[in-house]
């Protein structure tokens, strides 16, 4: 609302009019005002809004006659009401204001009206001279995929549109209106929301899950064994306890059920009609006052001391409004409020598997490690140097599986044999747990996945890397939690009747420690050895030169060596061809696969870059490796002194290949950008499309799309399909310019 206050003198007394009434004005005496009233209009008048007030403050004191000021015109204020439900004000944040979308058109609109929730589609002119057409097409193939269906996002396979999303601005609107000034008059409409329009990423949402959706298809299950169940499957029926009150409360005022509500209300489509369209311009005609009588008006209709208490309201003290979240969730804040004990166990019970450090990290800095150390070994239990929740914490008494209705202690003994398994060996194939426990297979997968990931030909792999720094800290621990685990495996020799050769270990040997040598005993090394293997090497190079079988010439790419990096033995002491160690080759403890040999960790590391990303440079390669140790904690083992010679040894120990693409002469790239190394076997029948494609590429610095569909129908036949270059492409590949090149090849 707009108040206008015009002051008048009239004999001794300064009067303030307020034209409010559509006919009329009314006036208030300065000197029935309370001291406060007169002080706060002195305030007013004085302000810095106001740096050249037509109104002194000497004319609250006047006494005198003079009329120095007069009124030089007063405005009528309108309440229009027409829109006061449906008027609102939408804002572009990221769009500068010279930059409208008035001339954009408009694909479809649809709005929540309860939630104040907008949506709007506008189109992309792909003409522009600033738009990247391979970059559209690139995210429409992630987003749609292959396929032609009605549900695309994109019907021309190529991003043509955006959408527009909208946030609330301000969830009190009722200081705000529309004004609109006509022949003397002011018309004031109501605000009913102020929303900010963003655009909207949701497509990427959409692409990321056909990803995934790819990805669990490619690995087909936990492991290339078959995992099957039984089509015979045992079924517990359970029937629903009563709901309380209090849980029902709990429930109603979660998160899930306030998403599930949110969702519920239905979209409302809506048609967009442009600034100069003609229905437009009808609707703007309700922004004027429809009814000009006094008696249609009464909003504005005020006495004098209402007037006065809308102009001057009393101070309210403002109330802090907490926020609100899920009531199974705790923040951090009121996480550390708890005491010790809480904190541990109420940490352990959400992340399930943690190592220590980064236990100490979560809790308040300054805590005592002895005190943490006697909290969690109450609620969790050492595996691999890691700390696992215990199962009766995750499943107490007279509680019962969410998904089967077994009973918790059923499920403790089933856990604790997983958790017994994974102290033996890095990886369980569900199969055989599932065998021993004989529980439903949806208990067993939850169990897995809880201190476990999925790994091909490997089943399910331990969670977390082991912790052998916690265990060389603290023996005492350790020794204690060994002797705990030998009375749980007592007691589940007894509970699932297993033999003594169930319960052997299975540990895997412990990785050697690593010894420093210098260059110049390595080399030695290596060249008493090549003289030892003298008579074999030579007889390999003779049936080289003859013509011997396909595959068996090892290519080395020359490159000027460095001051500070030593040159690289070819002459394959180890009996290694591309990285492979060959049959029977011995491992040299001085020639840098003994006391240079990557760390399981380390090969873990590069094993799960190159199944995710396929196509790296080595300059990729030691970014992504750094952002890795950035998230480790201090004194990890992965610290140690790791040189570019380890690394790229260590790619190609993990069934990846030097790809040696032929670089044009003037390209700026540097020598680690040149380096580009890509998984050449992972046990799918797609290697042999990428192993088809890192040939060409071997010949060839970029190639044409029809290349490398001509070539793999030659090599695989016609069973090569639209979608298998699609994937084969998109996993390995980037397009620029029309062209193809391997990823990070192509030079800005």
């Amino acid at each position: 609302m707009i108040c206008l206050l015009l002051p008048q003198q009239h004999g001794s007394d300064l009067r303030f009019q307020t034209p409010l009434k559509s006919n009329g004005t009314f006036s208030v005496k300065v000197s029935d005002l309370p001291e406060q009233s007169r002080r706060k209009l002195s305030s007013v008048w004085t302000s810095e809004a106001c740096p050249s007030p037509h109104f002194p403050l000497s004319l609250l004191n006047m006494a005198s006659g003079e009329d120095d000021d007069p009124i030089i015109q007063e405005i009528d204020v309108y309440l229009a009401k027409s829109l006061a439900d449906k008027l609102y004000l939408f804002q572009y944040p990221v769009r500068p204001a010279s930059m409208t979308y008035d001339d954009v058109t408009h694909l479809s609109a649809k709005i929540k009206p309860k939630q104040q929730k907008v949506e709007l589609e506008m189109s992309i002119d792909t003409m522009s001279p600033n738009y990247c057409r391979s970059k559209g097409e690139q995210i429409a193939l992630n987003v749609d995929g292959t396929t032609s269906e009605d549900s695309n996002t994109y019907s021309v396979k190529m991003m043509d549109k955006q959408t527009f999303s909208s946030i609330q601005a301000t969830t009190n609107t009722s200081r705000y209106a529309a004004a609109v000034f006509r022949k003397g008059e002011l018309h004031l409409t109501p605000l009913h929301g102020i929303l900010q329009m963003r655009p909207s990423f949701s497509y990427l949402d959409k692409a990321d899950s056909k990803h995934r959706e790819r990805e669990a298809a490619n690995e087909g299950g936990d492991s290339s064994q078959d995992e099957a169940e039984d089509d015979v499957k045992q079924i517990t029926v359970r029937f629903a306890r009563p709901e309380s009150e209090q849980a029902r409360q709990r429930r109603f005022q979660s998160y899930e059920f306030l998403q599930k509500k949110q969702a519920e209300e239905p979209w409302i489509h809506l048609h967009y009609h442009g600034m100069k369209d003609g229905r437009s311009e009808h609707e703007r005609q309700y922004l004027f006052c429809q009814s000009m009588g006094v008696s249609e008006n009464t909003e504005l209709v005020k006495t004098p001391s209402e007037y006065l208490a809308m102009l001057m309201p009393p101070v309210a003290e403002e109330k802090i409004v907490k926020p609100v979240g899920p009531s199974n969730v705790l923040s951090m804040a009121q996480l550390r409020t708890l005491p010790l004990g809480e904190q541990v166990r109420t940490l352990m019970k959400n992340v399930k598997v943690m190592p220590f450090a980064n236990l100490m990290g979560l809790l308040t800095s300054g805590t005592d490690s002895t005190a943490v150390l006697r909290c969690v070994q109450q609620v969790a239990m050492l595996v691999q140097g890691n700390w696992v929740v215990k199962s009766d914490v995750l499943y107490p008494k007279n509680s019962y599986s969410p998904h089967s209705g077994v009973p918790a202690e059923v499920l403790c003994r089933g856990r604790d044999y997983v958790m017994w398994r994974f102290t033996q060996e890095r990886s369980v194939l569900r199969k055989e747990v599932a065998a021993v426990i004989k529980l439903p297979p949806e208990d067993v997968k939850d169990f897995l996945e809880q201190m476990s990931v999925p790994r091909v030909n490997r089943g399910w792999e331990f969670l977390l890397p082991s912790d052998t720094e916690f265990v060389r800290k603290h023996p005492d621990v350790a020794q204690r939690q060994y002797m705990l685990w030998l009375g749980i495996q007592a007691k589940l020799e007894k509970v699932f009747n297993l033999s003594k050769e169930d319960m052997m270990a299975k540990r895997q040997e412990p990785p050697m420690d690593a010894v420093q040598v210098s260059g110049e005993q390595r080399l030695k090394a290596a060249r008493e050895l090549a003289r030892e293997k003298e008579s074999s090497l030579q007889k390999d190079l003779d049936q080289r030169r003859q013509g011997g079988p396909k595959g068996a010439a090892v290519q080395v790419k020359e490159e000027p060596l460095s001051d500070a990096e030593e040159p690289m033995d070819t002459s394959l002491p180890n009996g290694s061809l591309n990285g492979y160690p060959g049959a029977g080759s011995p491992t040299d403890p001085l020639n840098g696969h003994g006391s240079h040999a990557p760390t399981q960790e380390l090969l873990d590391f590069v094993g799960a870059t190159f199944r995710k990303h396929f196509v790296l440079t080595l300059s990729e390669v030691k970014r992504l490796f750094n952002l890795h140790l950035a998230s480790l904690p201090p004194g990890h083992c992965l610290f140690g002194g790791i040189s570019d010679r380890l690394l790229q040894d260590t790619i190609l120990l993990s069934h990846c290949r030097q790809i040696l693409v032929p670089f044009p002469a003037q390209s700026s790239a540097a020598a680690d950008e040149q380096k580009v190394f890509a998984v050449w076997e992972t046990g799918e029948t797609f290697d042999k499309h990428r192993q088809v494609l890192f040939e060409i590429f071997m010949k060839n610095y970029r190639v044409r799309r029809s290349m490398i569909q001509t070539r793999l129908t030659q090599e695989l036949g016609d069973a090569v399909t639209k979608a298998d270059v699609d994937r084969l492409l998109k996993e390995c590949c980037m397009s620029y310019g029309g062209m193809w090149y391997l990823k990070g090849t192509v030079q800005s």
